[in-house]
């Protein structure tokens, strides 16, 4: 099982190795072949190579919508935590995402994530997604609530 604990440490690259166990132990994120781009403070960025399997339109090669909401899903969840006051653990409460284009066929999609709020028990997220072409407008935006569980039994 992956050290969430070690998410919210000062060194980038334990903290990188820490978050890329925490999507290996992911399934879905697993047969996605996510990978952990950046992650610490509060924010994570996570790609998804471009992948036949994922294909929702086999006309337009255009990756299906359930795969990039899984992907952020699972971004937003490595920036909550590791926020430096996230929780020991984390699940989805509520995550609203708009679709605004289709991803570029044969390109990869990166979410970045930023935990902008923890109260007690909630964690407060938004959420972009990008295929190769950054500077145009993003394939999907996402806000999300994910719970903030900081027992020790949680860990």
């Amino acid at each position: 099982m992956p050290d969430y604990d070690t998410m919210r440490v000062s060194d980038p690259e334990r903290v990188k190795r820490a978050a890329q166990d925490f999507i290996e132990a992911i399934p879905h994120a697993r047969a996605c072949n996510m990978h952990i781009e950046q992650v610490g403070g509060g924010s994570a960025a996570i790609s998804m190579p471009y992948d036949l399997r994922l294909v929702g339109d086999p006309r337009t090669g255009v990756v299906h919508g359930g795969a990039v909401s899984a992907l952020m899903d699972t971004c937003c969840g490595a920036a909550v935590l590791s926020h430096p006051d996230g929780p020991s653990a984390s699940a989805t409460i509520d995550l609203r995402i708009d679709y605004m284009r289709a991803a570029t066929p044969g390109q990869r999609i990166i979410a970045r994530a930023t935990c902008h709020h923890i109260t007690r028990s909630v964690a407060f997220v938004r959420a972009t997604a990008h295929d190769e072409e950054e500077d145009g407008p993003p394939v999907a935006t996402a806000t999300g609530a994910f719970t903030a569980d900081r027992s020790p039994a949680a860990s």
